[in-house]
């Protein structure tokens, strides 16, 4: 099939170099120049394992390339893909400015172009934002109706950083929100021959879906740092408890982020609860649960600064500072946010993480970053020995396995573990050592 996909950020650029990889002919969209360059280069605008040769075997073979102009990509393809960001309001709702943005420009196209095309939105979106906003806009633009004209469909990713490639070659389910019949035929033919279970239900039933996900797998990661931080306090090994938790599998329960560790962050979980109990308040459903949530993070956060504190000393060496090991993505990463507090509080910080290189970052990486963190080039250092001989504490937020092997045992610096490092029993035993939450 010939695909656009509109949007060259994380879920844009994996989408595009793996349907491209799958035979499909593709046409990357973005308003940013850079990233379009880059990929019509046959390079990677985000890190990702495996997307960099993706793209370059994309755009040696033909099957993929990008551009600026969206009525290009519309007059060359069958069906397009949405996969623009839905940032947060300042008050935690929605933002759908990007998504209306592109509806419009597709919508625009479409009148020019004439005949059957499908828009395929994988934006994450609150339940009713298609059907009453996006559609209406599509059909004034394009002048004809919706199922009938022009196909609609809602297909969330579940693409994980990191390994978001593996998980769109080997999905955990695919999920297609069809207006109509055709429409979800043309989303069930993008990824024929992909395993996992297909589900093709209405609209809303798919925009909700991905909410549950990310509701859910955040109030995991909360639950588990709390009960850590309880056993803790009351001398118990939280992760034992937790081998034994996670041995009954008769109760549905994932392993997946039931580990103690960090604060949980990036692109998708603090947004989506927020806009998702910011719609619960508006229809006036009391969500206590949920609503706690985010705070309880903040406090997880907030045990790594008072560790600090509690030390007395004043030169801090970080180590990570994306969201997730393996990526360069910086939104709402708990460790940027940590580095601005303990900057703020007077520390004398260096921070390392090998994926992070301020001349790479792109769009809302890097606004983000410079909004939140704006001297991070005068904390960056360029070698693991660097923070470990500057540093009097050193909080470690990352496994890569560079940082593991230069870090100290018994002695000084004193090590603050945020992520339960693979010796992290070994270390208990010795001075110089402190976990987060175990």
């Amino acid at each position: 099939m010939k695909v656009s996909v509109f949007g060259l950020g994380y879920v844009g650029c994996v989408s595009a170099a793996c349907l491209a990889r799958m035979g499909h002919e593709v046409i990357g969209v973005d308003v940013n120049p850079v990233k379009v360059d880059l990929v019509n280069q046959g390079r990677a605008p985000v890190v990702e394992e495996r997307i960099g040769e993706l793209i370059a075997e994309g755009v040696r073979s033909g099957a993929l390339r990008a551009t600026g102009d969206v009525r290009e990509a519309v007059t060359g393809s069958e069906v397009s893909l949405v996969c623009v960001g839905t940032p947060s309001e300042p008050d935690g709702g929605l933002c759908t400015t990007y998504l209306e943005r592109v509806t419009e420009q597709i919508g625009a196209a479409l009148a020019e172009r004439g005949g059957r095309h499908t828009v395929v939105y994988r934006s994450t979106m609150l339940p009713g934002t298609c059907l009453n906003l996006l559609v209406p806009v599509l059909e004034k633009h394009v002048g004809g109706t919706a199922g009938v004209d022009v196909g609609v469909a809602v297909n969330p990713e579940f693409l994980r950083e990191g390994t978001s490639v593996r998980d769109f070659f080997d999905p955990p389910k695919t999920v297609i929100g069809e207006l109509d019949p055709a429409s979800g035929d043309t989303v069930a033919a993008l990824y024929e021959g992909l395993p996992g279970e297909v589900f093709r239900v209405p609209v809303p039933t798919a925009e909700a879906i991905k909410y549950a996900d990310n509701a859910f797998h955040g109030l995991k990661i909360g639950f588990a740092n709390e009960l850590g931080a309880v056993c803790q306090a009351l001398g118990v090994d939280s992760h034992k408890v937790m081998d034994v938790f996670l041995a009954d599998r008769k109760l549905n329960i994932s392993p997946a982020y039931l580990r103690p560790g960090f604060a949980f962050g990036g692109s998708c979980l603090p947004k989506d609860l927020r806009s998702l109990v910011h719609a619960a308040r508006r229809a006036n459903v009391s969500v206590p649960i949920l609503a706690h949530v985010l705070p309880s993070n903040a406090d997880h956060l907030q045990r790594a600064v008072e560790l600090v504190e509690r030390t007395g000393r004043r030169r801090v060496g970080l180590f990570g500072l994306s969201f997730k090991p393996g990526t360069d993505d910086l939104r709402e990463s708990p460790l940027v946010e940590l580095a601005e507090r303990l900057f703020g509080k007077g520390y004398d910080l260096r921070i390392h993480d090998a994926n992070v290189s301020l001349a790479r970052l792109l769009g809302a990486n890097r606004e983000y970053i410079e909004t939140r963190l704006p001297h991070l080039a005068q904390l960056l250092a360029d070698s693991v020995d660097e923070v470990v001989e500057h540093a009097e504490v050193c909080l470690v937020g990352t496994r890569d396995p560079a940082v593991l092997s230069a870090l100290p045992r018994g002695g000084e610096p004193l090590i603050v573990d945020l992520v339960r490092l693979p010796d992290a029993e070994a270390r208990r035993a010795e001075r110089g050592y402190v976990g987060l939450a175990w």
